[in-house]
Parts: C-alpha cells; sequence; structure tokens
C-alpha cells in the first residue's frame, strides 16, 4: 500500500495534477489555432489563392494580351544603331518635297510616288524585332506613320483636307510583315505606349495646325535631339500655341492627349520646360481651334 501511495505521489510531482495536464492541453490548442489566423490574414486583400486550379475551358477564353510591337532594352550608346534599318530614301524624298515650315509639294509627291513605295515596301518587309533598341523602334514607327500619310494624301490628291477622306485615321489600307494597319493603331497602340510623350510633336496628321513635317527622317543617332528640338518648335510657335504669364491657349493637341504629358507632373509644368515663358499656377490655359487645312505649300 505505501509502495502504492509512493508512486501516485512521485507521477503528480513530475507532471503535475490532471487539471494541470488539461490547461496544458487547451493552452496548447489555443496557440496553435492563434498562428493559425495570423497565417490566414497575413496576404494582403484580393490576393488569396484560388481554392481550385482553374479549367483547361476557363484558361481559353481568357482575354489574349496583344503585343504587336516588341519592347527592346533602351540603347546603350547613340550614333552606333543606324544599320536596323535605313531611312535615307525617306529623308531623300522630305528633303525635296517638303520645306523647312513643314508644307508640302503634294503634287509633285505624287509625280514621284514611285519612290516613296519603295521605302513603304522596306518598312513592310523590315518590321522592328527584339534585337533593335528603343531609339530603332522609335524612328521606325514615326517615319512609317509620317510616310504614309503621305501616301493616304497622294492617293486622295487633289483635298482641300485629311478629313475630307473617309474614316483616314481608322482605314486599314497598309500591311505591315503579315498584318494590315491603319494610322490611328501606330499612333495609340504603338508609338503612345512607350512612354515619350514627344512624339505627339514628331508625327503628322497632314493638317496646318498639327506640329509641322520634320523635312529629313528621325534617326537612332539623332532621335533625342529631333525630339526635344520639335517639342521647343512647337511649344513656341504663335501659329500653334499663344503664350503668356497669364494666358496660355494651346493646341487641342494637350487637351486631347493630356494624360501623356502629364505623368508625374501637371501640364503648365510641362509646358514651362519648353518655353522662356513664366508660366506657373496663374497661367489660365484656353485652347485653340483646330485648322484641319491641307499642309499644302502655296
Amino acid at each position: 500500500m505505501r509502495i502504492v501511495l509512493l508512486l501516485t505521489l512521485f507521477f503528480i510531482v513530475s507532471c503535475g495534477s490532471p487539471k494541470t495536464l488539461v490547461a496544458q492541453e487547451t493552452e496548447v490548442m489555443e496557440n496553435a489555432s492563434s498562428q493559425s489566423d495570423v497565417m490566414e490574414t497575413d496576404a494582403p486583400p484580393g490576393e488569396d489563392l484560388p481554392n481550385e486550379t482553374p479549367s483547361l475551358d476557363s484558361i481559353s477564353k481568357a482575354p489574349i494580351q496583344e503585343t504587336n510591337i516588341p519592347k527592346p532594352e533602351p540603347a546603350k550608346t547613340t550614333g552606333v544603331v543606324e544599320a536596323a534599318f535605313d531611312h535615307s530614301a525617306w529623308n531623300e524624298l522630305l528633303k525635296t518635297y517638303v520645306n523647312v515650315n513643314g508644307d508640302v509639294d503634294y503634287g509633285s509627291f505624287k509625280a514621284d510616288r514611285a519612290k516613296l513605295q519603295v521605302y513603304l515596301d522596306a518598312l513592310a518587309a523590315n518590321l522592328p524585332d527584339e534585337s533593335w533598341t528603343r531609339e530603332q523602334v522609335l524612328a521606325y514607327w514615326i517615319n512609317a506613320y509620317n510616310a504614309f500619310t503621305i501616301k493616304l494624301i497622294i492617293d486622295n490628291y487633289p483635298i482641300k483636307s485629311i478629313k475630307d477622306i473617309k474614316d483616314p485615321w481608322g482605314t486599314r489600307f497598309f500591311k505591315l510583315g503579315d498584318k494590315w494597319y491603319n494610322l490611328g493603331e501606330i499612333e495609340h497602340k504603338i508609338l503612345r505606349k512607350m512612354d515619350e510623350p514627344r512624339i505627339h510633336f514628331a508625327i503628322n496628321c497632314a493638317s496646318y495646325s498639327c506640329p509641322r513635317l520634320l523635312n529629313e527622317a528621325y534617326t537612332p543617332s539623332r532621335l533625342e535631339a529631333q525630339l526635344q528640338a520639335m517639342t521647343i518648335d512647337f511649344v513656341n510657335d504663335t501659329k500653334r500655341n499663344r503664350i503668356s504669364t497669364s494666358s496660355a491657349q494651346l493646341s487641342n493637341i494637350f487637351k486631347w492627349y493630356k494624360k501623356d504629358f502629364t505623368t508625374g507632373t501637371s501640364l503648365i509644368d510641362y509646358i514651362k520646360a519648353y518655353t522662356n515663358i513664366a508660366v506657373g499656377k496663374q497661367t489660365k490655359i484656353t485652347y485653340l481651334k483646330y485648322d484641319w487645312s491641307l499642309n499644302e505649300a502655296k
């Protein structure tokens, strides 16, 4: 009997009372539950993992993101990237039929359309690929937009405005590689997605209120200087923008594409970077009427 009592006392001292054991077990279970709650709320809202793998049918119905143009690495240097595509034929045509004010001799351009077609065919056969630099891609698409705009005009010439043509920016009238394009797609789906708002001062819509058509081809090695010069030229062109300290009567381009110019800044601050006029918060912005008359040399 004494032996039984001694063994019982030894067990209680070593392990604790039955109530203590139950309490310890309960505490362990509560701690485990608490840890589980923390794990469940650790992920950001809206990023919970799905409970099951999506079916093949749901995957096949998911929208496919179109990627028309590769996104090449930025140019490591300038002046050494001309070999991807030769724009010299386009440069020669611009020098011949476009004056320094950006006015175009469409009649003579039409008479020499065979040379233009040679350049357009070269564009069609040499789309940008992953090996092209950002400057090469930008120069290609800016020149393509301007060259095919010239083609559109001379195909319908004589006219008084590009808007005399039915759906000039939506009609797919040229093919590059295996795909048919329109001018709107080059501007909105390609160029505007390259995060370079100055393209709006490089592409030309064959109208007097548009930024002037540069009478030379855009080239990768000179692209930065060309875009900067065209932006300064347009902002300070009193035929297209009338800016003073108190008011800024701006081209509708700044209204239509405002979001392109105001990423991380305001529109007035964007303008300020390209003019010596002291514009600021006090400057009232309005917009000028747009002249869609054909930018034809008189």
